[in-house]
């Protein structure tokens, strides 16, 4: 707006790097909000767990934008859901959309259908009352159950990625060990907060980053040492985007009052890296890997 002209200080057109006084007069033209962006019908078939007239659960394969931003204006869920004519509520911002996941992470979503229930589930979440369990894949072994609990921010020197930053908004994330492999272990992830890639800095940050993960890596399998990197390139190889699905939702639906549980298994695409990482090929003959590694908790 500075930029544009729309500011002025002391009836002068004002300079992003003025430094004010006391007494001086400033005056902004608010422009005109511009008109919503409409939402384009994109054909894409979606996987639906859930439905009823108030709401949805869908299985988000990894490679879907969920909602419209630069370089993705109309191939997201969104627009799919738009395509699909699927109702969605609309006093949010993002149509639809009680909670997110990246591109490339799999698993379980709630879509509201109308404002009282985006209102609801959205509480309901804020005060941790909806539960979100993924499957990860990590580099490294973790011993025993843990709470991460570091604020999470924009990256200062790279604003496409986040990091634990002292200034950031509080995060915490819960984490126990379900199988351990050569190289890697299958992790049970719960969020008690839902920051932008929450789950990708928090598992870095101790030093055991998701596979795959193409950002938050910390070298990948460049990190495993002696007779194990070969077996660790292998993973790598194997596994086609990061190793990260949301796999259990449970939560009190907003209308009827029952508690609502769904469950999605391991995806089909990162079923290779796990028997790869498992050093067991028999895993791609088992149809519900999860349930074979007893992931599912009670």
């Amino acid at each position: 707006m500075i930029g544009g002209g729309a500011v002025t200080v002391n009836d002068k057109r004002a300079r992003a790097s003025q430094t004010l006084v006391h007494g001086d007069t400033v005056e902004v033209q608010v422009p005109e909000a511009p008109a919503p962006r409409q939402l384009m019908p994109f054909n894409y078939q979606i996987d639906i767990v859930f439905e009823d007239e108030f709401l949805l659960v869908l299985d988000k394969p990894a490679g879907l934008v969920v909602h419209p931003a630069p370089g993705h204006w109309d191939d997201t869920l969104l627009n799919a859901l738009v395509a699909r004519g699927t109702s969605l509520s609309q006093g949010t911002g993002r149509p639809g959309l009680v909670h997110r996941l990246d591109k490339d992470t799999s698993g379980l979503m709630i879509v509201a259908k109308t404002d009282d229930v985006h209102r609801a589930l959205s509480l309901e979440l804020s005060r941790r009352r909806i539960r979100r369990v993924y499957a990860a894949l990590i580099w490294g072994h973790i011993d025993k159950p843990l709470e991460i609990e570091a604020p999470v921010g924009r990256n200062p020197q790279d604003r496409k990625r986040m990091a634990v930053l002292a200034t950031g908004r509080p995060a915490l994330t819960h984490v126990e060990p379900v199988a351990r492999f050569d190289a890697t272990d299958l992790l049970r992830v719960s969020l008690a907060s839902g920051r932008t890639h929450q789950i990708r800095v928090h598992l870095a940050h101790i030093g055991h980053p998701i596979v795959g993960d193409p950002v938050y890596h910390g070298g990948g399998s460049r990190r495993v040492a002696g007779q194990q990197r070969s077996h660790a390139k292998a993973i790598e190889r194997a596994t086609p985007r990061q190793a990260l699905h949301a796999a259990l939702l449970e939560f009190r639906h907003p209308v009827s009052g029952e508690m609502t549980r769904l469950v999605r298994e391991w995806p089909s695409d990162l079923r290779h890296c796990l028997a790869v990482a498992a050093a067991d090929e028999g895993l791609l003959d088992r149809p519900n890997l999860l349930e074979y590694f007893d992931f599912l908790p009670s």
